[in-house]
């Protein structure tokens, strides 16, 4: 950046905002975080007092509008970002927005006509693109590795929704409000999936809810209608085939893999979510008798930061790659950051999943 003043964020959200979001941006100099806002004054309050940002605020239409914020970083609930994303690309605000990007193919298409109508800078935070072991193998595939690339599978689970464990945040059981693990976890893979090998053609696919009823600690039932468990068959436009199978009741399981195969080579990497395991990259190519173990990338924060060392650490630190690599669009530079063009492509597969197993056999994208 050639500017010598940061740019200044305001962050919506003060959940994944202030545990993953907040600790990225400060890992790039390049950016301040001057602002929080939340519909609930004490959690707001709470937060700024623990980050130290005195700024906050409760009215959200108010804040996008403010004159001494450059980028509006949306960290809500799914259910809020078509209208809050819409307000702050109306007001010529740069905007981030958490993944899943909206509720519906149609909502993420409204937002991202918006956005490039409006000429504003956009981003999705589909992070793990950039997490160590995933970020070594985008590489390989863009420098040839693969040659033409055949198949690939991704899997990922955990047993987040197995009976035996208690409930999560109630509006994640429902579909209408953005819940579901093939919108939570496996659009990562998803993204992922078309970053390397560009856009799907058509799908097929079972999205299941497996556990319909959940008990409350008060005696009563949730009733659940978003999906725990999903497979997708993708046909992609350059002729592979790609599967990913998500999974929230993978008793005592945790797991995240991603596999694909080439007429040069193949590529496999396994690990956990959330960085509970650190993935192993297995290459193989022709004339190898077995694959090579190879390193994942070793990249970390230009400034020298350190991730906190917790839980969301590597989410930290793969969104803080992810903000640097997004600095050369405020120059008018491209970028391989996720922009809302890749939140509405995978949204756009979402919903086609759901149409496909609701009955609709193969959707044509």
């Amino acid at each position: 950046m050639s500017t010598s003043k940061p740019l200044r964020v305001g962050i919506i959200g003060v959940g994944w905002g202030s545990v993953v979001q907040v600790p990225a941006f400060r890992m790039v100099p390049e950016y301040e975080v001057v602002a929080l806002c939340s519909r609930q004054p004490d959690r707001v309050k709470a937060a700024g007092d623990k980050l130290g940002i005195a700024d906050v605020s409760t009215d959200w239409k108010r804040f996008v509008t403010r004159d001494d914020l450059d980028i509006i970083s949306i960290a809500t609930p799914v259910d809020l970002h078509h209208e809050q994303t819409m307000a702050a690309i109306a007001a010529g605000k740069d905007v981030l927005v958490e993944k899943p990007l909206g509720l519906t193919e149609a909502e993420t298409g409204a937002m991202l006509k918006a956005a490039e109508e409006a000429g504003v800078r956009h981003a999705v935070c589909f992070e793990n693109r950039f997490d160590p072991a995933r970020l070594r193998m985008w590489e390989l595939v863009r420098e040839g590795f693969l040659g033409t690339p055949y198949f690939g599978m991704a899997r990922s689970g955990a047993d987040f929704w197995h009976p035996s464990r208690g409930l999560q945040s109630e509006w994640m059981y429902k579909k209408d409000s953005g819940g579901g693990y093939l919108m939570g976890m496996g659009s990562h893979d998803v993204d992922y999936a078309c970053a390397l090998f560009g856009d799907a053609a058509a799908v097929c696919a079972d999205v299941r809810v497996s556990v319909p009823k959940r008990p409350r600690t008060d005696g009563t039932f949730l009733e659940v209608d978003a999906d725990d468990t999903s497979t997708l068959t993708i046909r992609m436009a350059n002729g592979m085939t790609f599967s990913i199978i998500t999974t929230a009741i993978a008793l005592q399981q945790n797991f995240r893999a991603f596999t694909v195969f080439g007429s040069e080579g193949s590529l496999s990497m396994e690990g956990g979510v959330m960085g509970a395991e650190e993935p192993a990259i297995k290459a193989g190519s022709i004339g190898q008798e077995v694959p090579s173990v190879i390193p994942a990338s070793e990249r970390t924060a230009r400034s020298g930061i350190e991730a906190p060392k917790r839980r969301a650490g590597a989410a930290i630190m793969a969104l803080a790659l992810m903000l640097e690599e997004w600095l050369p669009a405020f120059e008018g530079q491209p970028t391989i950051v996720p922009t809302l063009y890749d939140g509405h492509r995978v949204q756009r597969i979402v919903d086609a999943a759901r149409r496909s197993s609701d009955g609709a056999g193969w959707v044509t994208l």
